[in-house]
């Protein structure tokens, strides 16, 4: 288990998340939500060990995240940044090879990891492309692949042990409706396949209610609601964003659709 422990950071005099405590679970999926400058890339960026709490810890089952070599840590957990950088001009074949080669493989082995990931991503056409040739959209599917294949590489070693951790940083703000949707099925494929815990930090409210079993609501910095995606209430909803919400069951029974009406809470 992947566990923030009453984790507070300070930038200054401004407190970016105060005292929040969140456990990711192999085989679930976490939704981080809530309105802009809440928290949610700080809380991912402290969950990956990019960065230390000011306050509390974090522990990778049981072990403090920064007492964990980084090569172990490259093993078990794999972030996908908001807006992932272009980098030199490698080839999208070249920066999955980079992604794989945290553990020995054969050529063989890491091309059909390579392989996977990309198809896995929706990216097998990208392979010949130049990094910063790619569009934003190109980009982030690209950036999910390496994640993918860099896990699937570290679960190659016996003595790494335990559960593997993917945190989506906003993956889907640069994708067009339908790719969103294949990013994030790809993700909950990936966490039913290999048992690995999933944090993805959300601003669509359906597609959270759709692919995610949990859900983490923060508002300046602290916890405004966790629980079940399913049982998410309007009414906390409405008190953070500011803002009425129609919640409608999709069709096919395969979550809601939460809609921002745009109308003011009163009172």
């Amino acid at each position: 288990m992947l566990h923030a422990e009453e984790v507070s950071v300070t930038a200054g005099r401004a407190r970016l998340v105060e005292g929040l405590s969140v456990a990711l679970r192999p085989g679930r999926m976490l939704a981080i939500l809530g309105p802009n400058g809440a928290g949610k890339s700080t809380l991912l960026s402290l969950l990956s060990g990019e960065r230390r709490p000011t306050l509390g810890r974090v522990r990778l089952d049981g072990r403090d995240l920064h007492a964990l070599p980084p090569g172990r840590l490259a093993r078990r957990r794999a972030l996908v940044t908001q807006h992932p950088a272009a980098g030199f001009a490698f080839s999208v074949d070249e920066a999955m090879t980079l992604a794989t080669e945290i553990v020995p493989a054969g050529a063989a082995e890491r091309r059909r990891l390579i392989d996977e990931s990309l198809r896995a991503a929706g990216a097998e056409g990208l392979r010949d492309r130049l990094l910063p040739q790619l569009s934003g959209g190109e980009r982030q599917r690209v950036a999910f692949a390496r994640a993918l294949a860099q896990l699937a590489a570290g679960r190659r070693t016996v003595e790494v042990g335990g559960a593997p951790y993917l945190l989506l940083d906003e993956p889907t703000a640069s994708l067009d409706p339908a790719h969103q949707h294949h990013l994030l099925g790809a993700a909950r494929s990936w966490v039913e396949r290999v048992g690995g815990g999933c944090a993805v930090v959300l601003h669509d409210l359906s597609l959270a209610a759709r692919y995610c079993d949990d859900g983490l609501l923060l508002a300046g910095g602290r916890e405004a609601w966790s629980g079940a995606m399913a049982d998410l209430p309007v009414p906390v909803l409405e008190r953070v964003f500011g803002t009425r919400f129609a919640r409608l069951p999709l069709p096919d029974a395969g979550g809601w659709v939460f809609a921002a009406t745009g109308q003011g809470v009163g009172g």
